[in-house]
């Protein structure tokens, strides 16, 4: 943040005044998420202008950090050599991920500046399925086999271990390439050289699969609490590894997701503040036209009760507080049933337990609320009104609570992404209900 709110004025003075060794020099020091950030805030041209000024090491790791959107930027102002430069320096799950999200045209001609074999490599893993471990993984890791010394897996780690994005944990494969045991590298360090790899090996291995969702993955390394897994094909061939930096980004895109559709916001994949007008329009449009038409049967509800509402019209004004109630019971149950159902802490044999405890907490909330409606309808109203709003409110919170849980569990239970059960969906589900439950009662009590 130093280098974003701080220095960001004399950054400018130096590049205006062509002063670009001395800017060097200084920037060469600078952490690279703190030099990422500080791009992100220049305009196209001094962007690429101090980009440029990078060293060529630290200058792959500001790229990999930034958001496809500058990435894009900085490719469309840079020469071919250039780009061949950044491409060739980043990893190959980096490279992915920006190929996901560049134009397709865009992609075909980058993938043509790479060599054969970053080509290949670049189109192997694309062609994994998208969300899929696949996509994440790289294959710079250190593997060693178990009839080596020790001596031998040291000298090869030497030889390989350069470019490997992790060097704590070992791999070890047989003669075949299948993945069969990971060992410690300080255990390697601290062994007799004479000894064979295999006497050092113990317990078993925690692997990914190729085509396993990014979700798992994200629920296996909370559970291991690893820097890197190892991931393996149908046969459990070694293909590569998945560190815990891609892990967290997935992570980070995943909740954002999540929060996005509990709002009814389809997801930006860009920042709030990259996001155009028109983006934003066509990303929100969509759901709020669909809760209009949702909520006209609301309106239809309320005018099959004309007739009670004629006869005491003070039960209008109470309607919001009731119908208010059961969505916002309903809007915390999905919450609290979405974030659980995204984290892996319920599974499908706890729906049935926590739906009767659900149950039971709806029932204490809603009996809570209408000692509080019955006050305020008694103030409002009559003994008689006040009456119809505490019977109302005990329903309408049970039913708006229990919308908020099954809506989650049952797209759950179909495989869809439990997250779409947004919380105006279920306030204006509960809303249907609450008129519907609310007029229901008056009718009962004002016609008796």
């Amino acid at each position: 943040m130093i280098l974003r709110h701080l220095l960001l004025p004399e950054i400018l003075e130096l590049l205006r005044a062509g002063r670009l060794n001395e800017l060097r020099d200084f920037l060469i020091h600078q952490p690279g998420p703190e030099i990422a950030e500080l791009l992100t805030t220049l305009a196209d041209h001094d962007r690429v202008l101090l980009f440029r000024l990078l060293p060529r090491h630290l200058a792959d790791e500001v790229f990999s950090l930034l958001e496809p959107l500058f990435q894009n930027r900085l490719l469309e102002e840079m020469a071919q050599e250039e780009i061949h430069q950044v491409l060739t320096g980043l990893p190959p799950d980096d490279r992915t991920a920006l190929f996901e999200e560049l134009p397709a045209r865009v992609t075909q001609r980058l993938l043509g500046l790479l060599s054969e074999h970053d080509r290949k490599r670049a189109l192997t893993l694309l062609s994994y399925p998208d969300g899929s471990v696949g996509r994440l993984m790289t294959d710079r890791y250190v593997q060693a086999r178990p009839e080596w010394s020790v001596a031998q897996a040291l000298e090869h780690l030497r030889k390989t271990g350069i470019d490997s994005e992790t060097m704590t944990m070992i791999y070890i494969t047989d003669r075949r390439g299948r993945l069969t045991h990971e060992l410690l590298l300080h255990r390697l360090l601290l062994a007799d050289p004479a000894a064979r790899v295999a006497d050092l090996l113990e317990g078993h291995v925690v692997f990914l699969q190729s085509l396993q969702d990014q979700e798992e993955a994200i629920h296996l390394f909370q559970k291991y609490d690893l820097y890197a897994l190892p991931v393996v094909d149908s046969d459990g061939i070694l293909l590569g590894i998945v560190t815990v930096d891609d892990i967290l980004d997935v992570a980070e895109e995943e909740a954002t997701e999540d929060f996005h559709k509990l709002a009814t916001v389809q997801p930006l994949h860009v920042s709030l503040k990259n996001a155009t007008l028109g983006l934003l329009f066509r990303k929100r449009i969509g759901w709020l036209l669909g809760l209009v038409a949702f909520n006209l049967f609301t309106g239809m509800g309320i005018k099959l009760f004309d007739t009670t509402i004629a006869k005491m019209a003070v039960l209008v004004a109470l309607l919001p507080l009731l119908i208010d109630s059961g969505g916002n019971a309903g809007a915390q149950t999905a919450t609290l049933v979405v974030r659980a159902i995204a984290t892996g802490e319920i599974r499908r044999g706890d729906w049935w337990p926590l739906f009767l405890k659900e149950v039971g907490v709806s029932l204490s909330i809603g009996l809570a609320m209408a000692a509080a409606a019955f006050i305020l309808g008694w103030l409002l109203g009559t003994l008689q009104v006040a009456s119809i709003v505490a019977l109302s409110m005990v329903p309408i919170v049970v039913v708006g609570s229990l919308t908020g849980i099954l809506l989650p569990m049952l797209l759950n239970r179909f495989h869809l992404d439990p997250a779409t059960a947004s919380v105006p969906l279920i306030t204006s589900v509960a809303d249907i209900f609450g008129v519907l439950i609310y007029f229901s009662i008056a009718t009962a009590v004002l016609h008796t």
